[in-house]
């Protein structure tokens, strides 16, 4: 088997292996992107047709390249957004393979270095940045047996209402990708159901700025995951229809059914736990509360933002959550799908050493682990709220190529 020797090696080719390429072209450090499939895969083949980023073209983006054909203000569609990563390392020269998928990753021969097995051959290398991303292992609870006779599928497989059987579809998990496939089907004329659970419901803007510069307003892109389940919160915001806030009370009020939790599944009907009330009622509170914290801000700074009191008015509560369905007969209400956007999973079962806590996910330091010269980045609260995001994975990936610059330089002296 061939073997070629690199000084680090940076296994993805999405934002996070970019921004890592990026930063070790500027100090001048020699290195090789690998990408099992092509540049952004995951952007191309695993998210629906109609998705569009999250944030506005201003502000998801790296720091040294603009999308200079769009509105700042507009939300990239998906295409644009894999052609950005490519117009990118092609800017950055970025030496990327694609087609390699890295299966192993050891330690290298005599215990020095890594070697990483590919089906192109082995690589050695003296460092390794993991950069392949939160979105690996879709989460498909089996709770639906097949004998239930409904269409189920994860989120990552979803691309638009044709793709579906005729019939009503329950939508299970209802943060960004579950409310805006939900909003999606229901407005192609579509019966929907949408499971809900905890989530935050932050404004899609408030008094004249985006929901990203408030995030950075008040110091919320720098937090830290300090309390057990904190990285886990689930975010319900939308770039769709030009961008809008995400409304519970709204999507009731329009037709759609909305019930709490699923909690089980027997004898043809699912469950659904008694919390919708107080889930709806929780995300209201931490909506507002941002928008308390807006309003200080603004009074603090003194600020020349205009007041937006209409941002407060809350529509009616849904008849489907004051009289919430608890038990559901799939057959009888007429479900032909199931959709599970129920989030991912970490697998990172090919890297053979024992950095990993019961939960399958990486200790770190800030992206830097035990074993020296092996490094993680892109994933959620890395370093901080930002990290996974594409203009907060550009800092971490400035912070992991100076702890190798450093630790190379240690190695020469």
């Amino acid at each position: 088997m061939a073997v070629e020797s690199v000084e680090t090696l940076v296994i993805g080719g999405g934002q996070a292996g970019l921004a890592m390429s990026a930063h070790l072209a500027k100090a001048g450090r020699p290195h090789l992107v690998v990408e099992r499939a092509r540049i952004a895969e995951r952007w191309r083949t695993e998210r629906w047709d109609s998705l569009v980023a999250n944030g506005p073209a201003w502000h998801d983006r790296f720091p040294d390249a603009t999308f200079a054909d769009i509105d700042p203000d507009s939300f990239a569609g998906k295409d644009r957004i894999v052609r950005y990563f490519e117009e990118f390392a092609a800017q950055i020269a970025a030496p990327i393979r694609c087609g390699v998928e890295v299966t192993s990753l050891t330690r290298g021969a005599g215990g020095a270095g890594f070697r990483a097995v590919t089906q192109d051959g082995v690589i050695e290398a003296r460092n390794v940045v993991v950069a392949t991303g939160p979105f690996q292992k879709p989460v498909f609870p089996a709770m639906i047996p097949e004998s239930a006779g409904v269409m189920q599928i994860h989120s990552n497989h979803y691309r638009n209402p044709g793709q579906l059987p005729e019939g009503a579809v329950l939508v299970i998990g209802a943060g960004s990708s579950g409310s805006q496939i939900a909003d999606e089907l229901l407005r192609s004329g579509r019966e929907v159901w949408l499971s809900v659970g905890p989530h935050d419901r932050p404004p899609r803007a408030y008094r004249g700025r985006d929901f990203v510069w408030w995030l950075g307003a008040l110091g919320k892109w720098d937090a830290r995951a300090q309390t057990p389940g904190m990285e886990h919160v689930t975010i319900a915001v939308s770039g769709a229809q030009g961008g809008h806030t995400v409304d519970f009370r709204d999507l009731g009020n329009r037709g759609m059914r909305l019930v709490g939790r699923t909690a089980g599944f027997a004898e043809g009907r699912l469950s659904f736990a008694p919390d919708l009330a107080e889930t709806i009622a929780r995300g209201d509170a931490n909506y507002l509360s941002v928008l308390d914290e807006a309003d200080a801000h603004v009074a603090r700074e003194r600020l020349d933002l205009p007041e937006e009191p209409e941002a407060r008015v809350m529509q009616p509560m849904p008849a489907c959550v004051t009289e919430p369905v608890l038990s559901l007969d799939l057959k009888a209400a007429g479900i032909s799908a199931v959709i599970w956007a129920t989030g991912y999973q970490l697998d990172f079962g090919w890297i053979g050493f024992d950095i990993f806590d019961a939960q399958g996910r990486p200790r770190h330091q800030q992206g830097i682990t035990e074993v020296p010269g092996l490094c993680f980045l892109g994933l959620p609260w890395l370093t901080r709220r930002a990290s996974p995001f594409i203009w907060g994975v550009w800092h971490d990936a400035a912070h992991l190529a100076a702890h190798l610059e450093a630790r190379l330089a240690a190695e020469t002296v």
